[in-house]
């Protein structure tokens, strides 16, 4: 299958290819994320998965059997997510990003790196030099349009998971926030610390949840913590360790 809109040259072309093999092309991937997503998604629930790119995640959650809200705000992958579930009414694909406030904004992107497609310029300038990220190079930007939480949550009703992987953003995606979900997971990129510690601290404004962390792709969590022992662990890592994902799940009252 290729893309049906036009890919904007040969290194978009093998940016799109290159992903569908980072996330598609690895034997026992989907397997691991359903292992994982297991234990905070069960059949029937609905789910969001923020920033959804080739869709593995939406895959994983899917054969679940959750109901999946795929948010994708670069055309051409969303194009891609609406052919891929083309026959899976219960994944939805949701064209925008997601940020504090409703509206419109420019998403900068990397033709040969794709997935590290960001809102947020602060921190496409803080992890120029970190690892992983110095050969990445933001050339390329698109109007897209901006929904908040609050408003995809209004159209298809809360979540019993949501993923939030946005480059930077997703501090901004939790402020559009104002109930709270039991369960969800964002990235961190410990060159840019302030972003994790600011999903923390308005999960904690919202109620008290715990927390767990996997490092890399691991898929694996480790130790589950409170808000004070997840910023512990965040502050004592070096800007050159691995970027990962947060797990944070509601406490009962």
């Amino acid at each position: 299958m290729t893309d049906p809109r036009p890919l904007g040259g040969p290194a978009a072309i093998w940016g799109f290819l290159r992903s569908l093999l980072i996330y598609f092309g690895r034997p026992g991937r989907a397997a691991a994320e359903r292992r994982l997503y297991r234990q905070f998604v069960a059949a029937g629930d609905l789910v969001f998965d923020i920033g959804a790119h080739v869709g593995n995640r939406s895959r994983s959650l899917r054969d679940l059997g959750a109901r999946v809200v795929a948010v994708e705000p670069q055309p051409r992958f969303a194009d891609w997510l609406e052919w891929l579930f083309r026959a899976q009414p219960e994944v939805t694909v949701e064209r925008c990003a997601l940020s504090a406030s409703q509206g419109r904004a420019r998403l900068s992107v990397s033709r040969l790196h794709p997935t590290l497609a960001t809102l947020d310029s602060t921190w496409q300038h803080q992890v120029a030099a970190a690892r992983g990220f110095s050969h990445v190079r933001w050339e390329s930007e698109v109007e897209v349009p901006v929904e908040t939480l609050d408003s995809l949550i209004a159209r298809h009703g809360r979540p019993a998971f949501c993923k939030i992987d946005v480059e930077g953003h997703e501090a901004e995606v939790l402020s559009g926030l104002s109930t709270p979900i039991p369960a969800l997971s964002f990235e961190y990129t410990p060159a840019v610390p302030a972003a994790a510690e600011g999903c923390v601290a308005r999960l904690e404004g919202l109620g008290r949840y715990r927390y767990a962390v996997s490092i890399g792709e691991t898929l694996n969590l480790g130790a589950w913590l409170d808000a004070a022992g997840l910023r512990s662990w965040l502050a004592a890592r070096r800007p050159t360790e691995r970027s990962g994902d947060i797990y944070a799940v509601q406490e009962r009252s």
